[in-house]
């Protein structure tokens, strides 16, 4: 349905392309299409509002431009619209009941304090719910209207953060955020014991043939163990943005292209690359940060504490020196000095403090990124003069 929505809406002339004429088309296509009209008609108005409000986001600078969905780098997920179905009972300190459509009565994990019984309201209640499976299994997230009271403008100071691998999160005030291994040396012994026994069950198996009911087995086990370190790394990101929205009125980060920075090294047969298995180490450790994640939660976050997030140019602030302002390259004693190479400044510090310090003096010099219709573009400040010049 997201894509079929997102085709039209691709293939619709901008005057054309309202929530009205959305809704008329997901009918048509419901008529037309036999399988479309297996699904609930509430859960196809859910893909279309999710699908508004992602544009909705993107206008707004908190997200990229929507796009098609790929089955297999789609968390397999069921929206159940209608809250009042629910019939939700907390019925121990731990555990919950449910109703889904079609499936019946279900116990939920209770980690959250839900508006149900006497804290349900016409302003504060549940309405509807989203089922959605993992390796780890099934979960279900409840969605809740409730009003919040328009925050007032944070307080606390600027700051400027760069992100990295060897120390994830440095702000220029000198705090930093790191982390340890996602797995513990028993786990990660294990996955690498389950990748060698996949490997060697696939290696036995004829080409064409399908895959054994064991393969399938331990492809489950890798998988789960995978979801498991995803999962912390993702806690700890919500704590970490959390902590820095809170702390922070205004946040400033890089506008990083992250799709050219994990771009395949490997080259053509012309032109063949060098370093290629460095690279793809980088490449994957660049990934496993997800720096736009970080980049996201921020945005949302900050602007629910009364914050704000701004991005500026990424370019030069690794090589620039944040006390004289001169740009040398090879200005790295190591991979956590910097020391600039001027005669005259001869300053040296942590580099990653030395970054954040340069992204927040590019915000003070009024050169930060305002989205335009899915480009970048520079704002710059005005220059005053002194009122005796004037």
């Amino acid at each position: 349905m997201w894509n079929l929505l997102h085709a039209w809406w691709q293939m619709m002339p901008k005057e054309k392309r309202t929530l009205v004429n959305a809704d008329a088309a997901i009918r048509q296509a419901r008529e037309d299409i036999g399988f479309l009209a297996i699904l609930p008609a509430q859960a196809s108005q859910a893909v279309l509002k999710t699908y508004f409000q992602a544009w909705k986001n993107c206008w707004d600078g908190r997200a990229d431009a929507p796009n098609f969905k790929g089955r297999f780098r789609t968390v397999m997920s069921v929206d159940v619209p209608q809250g009042r179905d629910l019939n939700i009972v907390r019925v121990h300190r731990r555990w919950g009941m449910a109703n889904i459509p079609k499936i019946g009565r279900i116990r939920f994990r209770w980690t959250k304090d839900l508006p149900v019984g006497k804290h349900g309201n016409a302003e504060n209640r549940i309405t509807g719910a989203r089922l959605v499976k993992d390796p780890l299994g099934w979960h279900i997230a409840f969605r809740v209207q409730t009003l919040e009271v328009t925050p007032e403008p944070h307080q606390g100071p600027e700051v400027g953060i760069d992100v990295g691998i060897t120390v994830p999160i440095a702000l220029s005030d000198g705090e930093t955020y790191g982390h340890g291994e996602w797995l513990t040396d028993r786990e990660k012994a294990k996955l690498l014991r389950l990748e060698r026994r996949a490997a060697q069950r696939k290696r036995h198996r004829k080409p064409g043939e399908q895959a054994s009911r064991r393969l399938h087995r331990t492809y489950d086990q890798i998988a789960g163990l995978r979801a498991k370190a995803k999962r912390r790394a993702l806690d700890w990101q919500h704590q970490t943005t959390t902590a820095i929205a809170c702390a922070y009125g205004t946040v400033v980060v890089e506008a990083l292209t992250i799709a050219n920075m994990v771009r395949s090294g490997r080259g053509t047969i012309e032109e063949p690359g060098q370093n290629v298995a460095q690279k793809s180490g980088l490449n994957r450790s660049i990934s496993g940060e997800a720096w736009g994640g970080t980049v996201v939660m921020l945005a949302y976050k900050t602007a629910r504490h009364g914050g704000t997030l701004h991005k500026v140019p990424a370019a030069g602030t690794s090589l620039r020196c944040s006390a004289c302002g001169l740009t040398t390259p090879g200005s790295w004693e190591s991979q956590a000095v910097f020391v600039c190479k001027n005669p005259d400044c001869g300053w040296s510090g942590n580099a990653d403090h030395n970054a954040a310090l340069n992204v927040l003096h590019l915000y003070r010099m009024g050169l930060a990124l305002i989205p335009a219709a899915g480009r970048a573009v520079v704002r710059r400040a005005k220059r005053v003069k002194p009122a005796a010049a004037r």
